[in-house]
């Protein structure tokens, strides 16, 4: 606070004995009736323990009165040393988004050079001679590029803004090609499409061709069963999303987005569950993820038709994972949930 330093007990009116700023090495407060000007953000004289803010002192040239009802108490006005932290204090946790309040802890504690993450830059890639713009007219044999706008859409909602879009061709070279450059210049590729068994499915082969290792090609789960991931010569994670819509969302919402948010270092909490108000069948031998409509803390199962039918996702906020099995998860089942975004 502006006003003075000074000793408590010290009689009234005391001596003012020049100012002490911010800024400067701390003044000496002898005995008696002396005090020290001070300004908000200096440090405090040697020997004061109290501050009185200039609104209760009156001062006659180098004398001050107390003009208050009751004399402050010892320390009062005074931000003692390691009263707001003390040393070995973890002030910052890993994961943590550098804001403001961040920086300026980081700034105020003499940390010039802290290691950062950062978010990860990421190509979505579709393929598929199919795929038209979604302004452009569409022929009977074909279908409007769906898949791009639904992970774009999933990506900026959940926060991802260094993102890039190209187009493939149903065509090996031209696949290898642009493969290798665009895993080049990425941290994270994200495919939709041709990783089936079709036999204009090229994008293994072709990831395969230019030296991506492969960790694993399909997940015993429907919807979204030909997922592929791999790694390519620095590190750069690669997936191949079935084409699929039902199919590509749903492996975005499994995978894809908490991969993200670990290459991002960001804070991960767990993973919600929610209770199932209605009965689903299991399958025997994969998992399954049905889309839901969310109401407190329950699910209500909201099943599409097939994994190309998706007219119906945007009722639903997103998937439960129900773990493979005999028979239904009943009603009141708890159930891991993974939002849309």
């Amino acid at each position: 606070m502006d006003g003075i330093a000074l000793r408590v007990g010290a009689a009234f009116p005391l001596h003012v004995l020049g100012m002490q700023r911010a800024g400067e090495p701390p003044r000496e407060l002898p005995e008696g009736a002396f005090c020290w000007e001070v300004t908000t953000g200096s440090v405090l004289p040697i020997g004061a323990n109290c501050i009185i803010p200039v609104e209760q002192i009156r001062r006659v040239d180098d004398q001050v009165f107390f003009m208050g009802d009751e004399l402050p108490a010892q320390g009062a006005f005074i931000h003692p040393q390691a009263s707001d932290r003390t040393q070995g204090d973890v002030l910052l946790c890993e994961g943590q988004k550098l804001d403001g309040p961040s920086l300026a802890v980081l700034a105020a504690n003499g940390v010039a050079t802290p290691l950062v993450s950062r978010e990860p830059s990421v190509c979505v890639v579709t393929t598929g001679d199919e795929l038209v713009e979604v302004d452009e007219p569409v022929q009977p044999w074909q279908v409007r590029r769906s898949n791009y706008y639904a992970i774009m859409g999933m990506l900026q909602l959940h926060g991802f803004s260094m993102l890039e879009h190209r187009t493939l061709k149903d065509a090996y070279d031209e696949t290898c090609a642009v493969l290798g450059d665009i895993i080049a210049r990425y941290d994270v590729v994200l495919l939709s499409g041709g990783v089936s068994m079709g036999a204009f499915d090229y994008v293994p082969r072709a990831l395969e061709h230019i030296g991506v290792q492969c960790v694993f090609y399909k997940v015993l789960q429907r919807p979204g069963g030909p997922l592929w991931f791999g790694y390519g010569s620095a590190g750069q994670r690669v997936v191949g999303l079935p084409g699929n819509p039902v199919s590509a969302m749903v492996c975005m919402a499994r995978y894809v987005l908490p991969l993200l948010d670990q290459a991002a270092k960001r804070a991960v909490g767990e993973v919600v569950s929610l209770s199932l108000t209605a009965p689903v069948p299991r399958l025997a031998q994969r998992t399954r993820f049905v889309p839901v409509q969310v109401r407190g803390g329950e699910a209500q199962p909201f099943p599409m038709p097939t994994s190309g039918d998706f007219m119906g996702l945007p009722q639903t906020g997103g998937i439960v994972e129900l773990s493979p099995g005999e028979g239904e998860a009943f009603a009141g089942t708890r159930v891991p949930f993974y939002p849309w975004a």
